[in-house]
């Protein structure tokens, strides 16, 4: 039995699968990673990607944040792929963890999502915390609320804490999982990698086209492309 025909049996027999995505299953709906070659990280400019999405640069420079950030992390028109739609179909996976904040694994249907960076899709204004939609602001450049405040993007950037909540409601659901199916991320990014930790289920599967330091604790490894995964899977 090859290693598609194991993970489709584990699928199959799993009641509480536990799905955590990082950027990499997003790259097929022409979103860019971090860390790959091609990667967000490696793009050649005077200021760091790191340094631009840090709370201390925001604050400091809102002009050049926006303009990197609008360009860079929002992607309005992107839709999901078979690898979030192929996640969604399954009536066994009981949430999605995922560091992403396009938005596509609720496009796609899926449903507990817990986005531990939060999303583009969520703006709010840093003085009377209206909220806003993408739709109603222009993410490449300064926007302020009616009361005069200044607009900052539903996202956690570099220095800031995650959502309490929202770290809380993933961590219970990865406890009570008998599958956790891990896709697209390096797990070098913490905390939301520690979280792995609470799992004590049956089955850990990694889907990454690069190797991660989990893959010894792993039943399954997938070092390719999730949707020739997926395809396989079907």
């Amino acid at each position: 039995m090859d290693s598609y025909e194991k993970l489709k049996n584990i699928i199959r027999q799993s009641k509480r699968i536990v799905v955590f995505t990082g950027a990499g299953i997003s790259v097929p709906s022409g979103i860019p990673d971090f860390r790959s070659d091609q990667g967000l990280y490696h793009q050649k400019g005077y200021i760091r990607p790191e340094e631009i999405i840090s709370h201390s640069f925001f604050m400091a420079h809102p002009k050049e944040f926006f303009d990197f950030y609008g360009h860079k992390m929002v992607y309005p028109d992107a839709l999901p792929n078979e690898a979030h739609k192929y996640f969604a179909s399954l009536p066994n996976v009981i949430a999605v963890v995922t560091q992403n904040i396009d938005d596509l694994h609720q496009q796609a249907g899926s449903k507990p999502v817990y986005e531990l960076h939060g999303s583009v899709q969520r703006n709010y204004c840093m003085k009377c915390h209206r909220f806003y939609p993408l739709s109603q602001i222009d993410p490449t450049k300064i926007n302020f609320c009616e009361c005069g405040g200044m607009i900052k993007p539903d996202v956690t950037l570099y220095e800031e804490a995650l959502n309490y909540d929202v770290v809380e409601q993933a961590v219970r659901a990865i406890m009570q999982a008998d599958t956790m199916i891990i896709v697209g991320t390096s797990l070098v990014v913490y905390p939301a990698a520690s979280y792995i930790e609470y799992f004590k289920g049956n089955h850990l599967i990694l889907i990454n086209k690069s190797q991660t330091s989990y893959d010894s604790r792993a039943d399954l490894v997938f070092n390719e492309d999730v949707i020739d995964v997926v395809r396989h899977l079907k």
